[in-house]
Parts: structure tokens; sequence; C-alpha cells
């Protein structure tokens, strides 16, 4: 019991520094009265999105949680009765699922909104700050990054450890984690769409037709496409990597029991089999990921860098963060390892976890940051038109998924060695606990760009747009890590909630020559490329709507270009926020709908073979497109800081291209990849018994 209080010590001390990083933003100048005009209409975008964005998803919420309600937590327990099967835990008599549901649902959201909440305050912050000197922008810009990454894992972890203390049983987690799941969804395809809409419209429109600027105030998308990066690359990430951090610590402690008890279906449900709720094996994940939020707080406070605005130097100063943390981490672990009297194995398998992530992320820096080969070359196919340059950064995508794919594989080889099934969902936990430093690399990106385009909108200095275009630049490379690290924990924790799966519908083994589990290989496999499909078009159809707007903008009033009339910015605000919540229901429906269907139309089965199918396509498909869109990203960023004739040039007009291409790759569809993954996998543990 005092272990697990330790879990929520850890939790209470993210809350406090989270509000001590807030504090110290809002402190800081805000700049001149052009810059607050700005900063408040992103602020007044980016709140009127989730308004509505929040109205859709509390009905659906409302809904999911009555059908859990009577088909889980009712139903299934009058089939265990049937069986013979006991019940464990306290408040059997409520629907514990269904409560836990709306609970991960209400926390995942909150992550988000808190985290866009401070990005939109920090944003002309940094601008400011950038006046200053780098070191000062970054600062700012990664504080707010750090909210976001401290709320992000301490609300968590709170409500996982409250849950399970109330509840005594793991499985009502499970139910959290859909909750989580469903609104990470949601947020990710619905911010993603609108941030995209906005920025390829934006760059169709202006830059190239109107030969204007990026982030320049004539364009009346400009607006929009700084709200898009608040409210799918701040607040969509901050509920992706919520669902991300859940599910790995609900996976492991669902796989506690089996990997304690022994295989087989009465792992889960003989009472007489189930181990104490506060065992070690249960109380290990939460406690690791208590040790990784204080390695985290400690993290922050390493990351420094002079004024040389080098993307080099910019990034050793967030690995110094991210690889102390990781050490910490490492250290706590063992001490809590010997301190439970467990098999020191265990420390093994975090150490693999922590080496994975690093090498996923290593690998994605390298295809995507301009100071290497890869992006470098690709940067010179744009000299011969926009044709080579999209086929290039297919290519590089392609390939990029290589290096991932096999340490992955490699870490679940290495993992089921040291401790089984256990072991590779520890993995994923171990991969995620400093997730409060990598979150905080990958979410200050937004932040900065933002005060990149506050810079371009309200006239200030050359050099400040060049400190914050560093920072934004970096940022490209980082999301693209921490993308890598979010698609390669959802490998591991899919395939653990895919085994408590197979436990809980007592399947031993997946016969591909069974054409039932060969039918459902071939539906999940064909899952990913249906989403990142429905998702690219509905970026597609959003800019086309928001191109003719501009146009139609431009056309009817001739003043906007030379100054004399003001864009209607609200208008493509409204635009990109329609096209956002309209598209995003078919995606997030077929994830929740298909593999319910094929478990009670095919069979349970039929249902592992799904899960199977798609995670093998969906991490290969969400990799490829991450890194296509990073690389194609920062090589329009390498011409414009003078490379190949520099902005303007022909070679630039071509990367604007590639770039506009990659932007949904790796801004919505792939990043919502790994999302569809692992909620795919939790709705079949939750609706799994209804096929027993």
């Amino acid at each position: 019991m005092g272990l697990i209080i330790t879990a929520l010590v850890g939790a209470g001390c993210a809350a406090l520094f989270s509000i001590y990083l807030t504090r110290g933003i809002l402190a800081e100048d805000t700049g001149t009265d052009a810059m607050r005009q700005i900063a408040a209409a992103i602020q007044e975008g980016a709140a009127a999105f989730l308004r509505r964005e929040y109205l859709f998803l509390s009905a659906f919420v409302v809904l999911v949680a009555a059908v859990i309600a009577v088909l889980v937590d009712f139903d299934v327990l009058d089939k265990f009765e049937e069986l013979g099967i006991g019940e464990q835990g306290k408040l059997t008599d409520v629907p514990r699922t269904a409560i836990a549901y709306v609970i991960g649902a209400i926390a995942s959201a909150s992550a988000g909104y808190i985290g866009m909440n401070i990005a939109v305050r920090a944003n002309v912050r940094t601008a400011a700050k950038a006046r200053e000197g780098l070191n000062p922008a970054l600062r700012i810009a990664f504080s707010s990054g750090a909210v976001m990454g401290i709320t992000v894992t301490g609300l968590s972890l709170f409500c996982l450890t409250t849950l399970y203390l109330i509840f005594q049983d793991v499985r009502p987690l499970v139910g959290f984690a859909f909750g989580a799941s469903s609104i990470a969804l949601f947020a990710r395809v619905g911010g993603g769409i609108f941030t995209k809409a906005a920025d390829v419209g934006a760059d169709l429109s202006g830059k190239i037709e109107a030969g204007i600027p990026e982030d320049d105030p004539r364009n009346p998308a400009v607006i929009a496409d700084n709200v898009g990066d608040n409210v799918g690359d701040v607040a969509g990430m901050g509920a992706d990597l919520f669902e991300s951090y859940t599910g790995a610590i609900v996976a492991t402690m669902t796989l506690a029991t089996i990997a304690v008890v022994g295989a087989g279906e009465n792992a889960v449900f003989d009472p007489s089999a189930i181990i104490d709720y506060d065992s070690d094996a249960f109380v290990l994940p939460l406690l690791i990921m208590g040790i990784g939020i204080f390695a985290s707080i400690i993290g922050t406070f390493l990351v420094r860098t002079g004024e040389e605005a080098s993307i080099g130097r910019l990034l050793w100063a967030l690995r110094t963060g991210v690889f102390g943390a990781g050490a910490l981490v490492l250290l706590g672990t063992a001490i809590a390892v010997i301190a439970l009297d467990l098999e020191f194995e265990l420390f093994w398998v975090v150490l693999v976890g922590l080496v994975t992530g690093q090498v996923i992320g290593t690998a994605s820096e390298y295809y995507t940051a301009y100071e290497y080969r890869p992006t470098k070359n690709l940067a010179a196919q744009s000299e011969t038109g926009a044709a080579t340059i999209i086929i290039g950064g297919l290519g590089l995508g392609m390939l990029s998924t290589a290096i991932p794919l096999l340490a992955i594989v490699a870490a679940i080889g290495i993992t089921f060695e040291l401790a089984g099934l256990y072991g590779i969902a520890l993995a994923a936990v171990g991969m995620l606990a400093p997730l409060g430093i990598t979150l905080a690399t990958d979410a200050y990106g937004p932040v900065a760009d933002n005060a990149g385009g506050i810079a371009e909108q309200t006239h200030l200095p050359a050099e400040v747009r060049q400190r914050t275009d560093a920072l934004d630049s970096l940022g490209n490379t980082t999301a693209a890590t921490g993308k890598g690290f979010a698609i390669g924990s959802a490998v591991l924790t899919a395939l653990a909630l895919m085994v408590s799966y197979a436990q809980v519908m007592g399947i031993d083994t997946l016969n591909l020559l069974e054409v039932e589990v060969l039918i459902g290989v071939f539906i999940g496999a064909l899952m990913p490329f249906v989403f990142g499909a429905l998702t690219m078009l509905a970026v597609g159809r959003a800019a086309k709507e928001m191109v003719n707007e501009v146009r139609r903008q431009f056309r009817e009033h001739p003043g906007i270009l030379d100054g004399t009339e003001q864009p209607d910015y609200t208008r493509a605000v409204s635009i990109s926020t329609d096209g956002a919540l309209r598209e995003m229901i078919l995606p997030g429906a077929l994830a929740i709908t298909v593999p319910i269907l094929v478990g009670a139309l095919i069979g349970a089965e039929a249902l592992g073979g799904l899960l199977v199918g798609s995670i093998a396509a969906g991490s290969l498909l969400a990799l490829m497109m991450a890194n296509a869109g990073g690389a194609w990203d920062n090589a329009k960023k390498y011409i414009e800081a003078g490379a190949l004739g520099g902005k303007g040039s022909d070679a630039h007009k071509a990367a604007v291209v590639g770039d506009t291409v990659g932007d949904p790759f790796k801004d919505t569809s792939g990043p919502s990849m790994n999302i569809l993954l692992k909620l795919m996998a939790i709705v079949a543990v939750v609706f799994g018994p209804l096929f027993l």
C-alpha cells in the first residue's frame, strides 16, 4: 500500500511543478500591443474550436458509457456467473468500467486543454523573449512544453492510481484507457484536420500563388494556421500521449496477473488464482512512472543553450535533459526492483525499453533533421521540381522504417526472454517513463512556430524571426522523434493488450491456416490504410475550401495584398473548424465499430487476427508518414536557411509543394495511426467477453 501511495506523491509533485512553471511563464513580458492582439485572436480561435469539439465528444462519451454499462458491466457479469467465474475487486455492483471510461475521457480532454491553454499564452511571450536572445526564448517555449509533459504524466498517474485503490482491480482500468483512447483519436484527427487544412491552404494560396511570405498578416488563413498549431499539435498531441502513457501502464498491470498466475483463461477470472491487488507486479509500473515524473522534473533544469542558432547546439541542449532524465529513471528503477525484492531482470527490461526509445528517436532524427545527409539529399531533389522531391520523400519515408522496426523486434525478443509477456509491456513503461521531458521537447515546437508567426505579423526585427525559426526547425525534428517514441510504445502496448484479449477469450494460439484468423489479419492490415486515406482525403477537402476562401478574399478585396484592407480571419477559422468537426466522425467511428463487428460476425479468433494485422501494417505506415513528412518540412527549411538559392528560388517553390504534401502525413494521418492500433486493441479487451 505504501508504494502505491508513492505514485500519488509523484502525481502531486507533477501538479505543483506545472503550477510553478505556469506562474513563471505568465509573469513574462507579452510584448507590444500588436503582439498581444495577434495572440488574443489565436487564443480565441483555439478556445472556440475546443468548445465545439468537446461538446460533440461529450455526447459521444455519454452514449458509449451507457453501452459499456449495459453490455459489459452487467451483461458480462451475468455470463461470468453462468460460467461459474467469480469477480475480483470492490464495488462490483456498480458499472465500474463505464465509470472509469468517463473519467478517462474527461482526463484525456483535460490534459489536451491544459497544454493548449498555456501554449496560446506562451507563444507571444516566446516572441517577446526572442528579442533578447535565443536562450531566453527557448526557456519560455520549452517551459510551456514541460507543462504539457508533466501535466499529462501526473494526471494519468493520479487517475489510474486512485481508481486502482478504489476498485482494487485492474479490469476497470481498461475502461479508463478506452476513454482516453477515444478522446485521443478524435482530438488527434479533428485537430490534425484543422491545422493541416489551414496550413496547406495558407501555403498554396499565400506562398505559392500570391508570393507572400509565410505567416504574412495579409494571408486570410494565417490566424487559422496559428490556431491549428495549438489545437492539433498541442491539444491533440497532449490527448495522444496521455493515451499512450495510460495504455502502457494498463497493459502492464493487466499482464501482471497473467504473468504471475500463469496462462489460461482462469488466469484472469478465477478468484482463487488472483493475487493481492497491491502485490509488487501490479505496483511496479506505477512506481516506475512515478520515478519518471521526478526524473523529468530534474531533467527540465538541464536544458540550456547559448546564442549560436545552430540546430546541433539546440538539439544537444534538449538531449542533455532527456538523457539525464533517462539515467535517473534507470537509477530509480534499480532501487525499486531491489527494494521490492523482485528479479533484477525487470531492471534490464526497463533499460531495453529506454534504449529502444532512444534508437527509434535517433533514427527519426537522422532521417528528418537537415544536418544529416538524407534530408540534404532530399532538398537537392527540389532543384528538378516538385515531382522529384515528392518521389524522394516517399522513398526516404519507406526506408526510414527499417531501423525503428528492427529495434522494436529486438526489444520484443529480448524482453520476452527476460520477463515473458509482462516484460514486453514493462518495456513500454520504461520507454514512456521520462515522457514528461520527451513530450516537452515535442510540445515546445508549436509554441516556437506560433512565436515566429507573431514576429512576422507584427514586423519584429529580422533576428527575432531567425531565432524563432531556429527553434521551430528543431521542433520539427523533435516532433518526429516524439512520434517515433509514441509509435514504438504503441506497438509494445498494443501487443500486450492483444495478449490480454487472448487470455480473456481463452485463445492459446492464432493459427494462420484457419480461415477466420486469416480473414481477420487481412482486415486488420487494411484498417490503417483506410484510416489513413480517410484522414488524408479529409485534409484535402478542407484545404480546398480554405484555398477557395483565400482566393475569394484576394479577388473581392484587392486592397488586402497592398495593405489597405484587412483580411477576414474569422471566416478562415470557421472553415477549418467546420471541416475538422465534420471529417473526424467517420475515421473515429470505424476504429471502434470494426473490431466489434469482426468479433460479433466472424468470431473471437478473427478479432485476434485483426489485431495482429493492424499492428504490423499500422506501425510501418505510421513511421513512414511521420518521417517522410518531417523530412519534407525540414528540406524546405534547409532551403529557406540559404541553401540551393534560398527563399523565392525554384527549388524553394518545389520544396513548399513537398512540405504541403507532408503536412497531413506527419501531423494528421501518421500520429493518429498509433492511437488506432491501441484503440482497436482496447475495444477488443473491453467488448471481447461478449463473444464468449
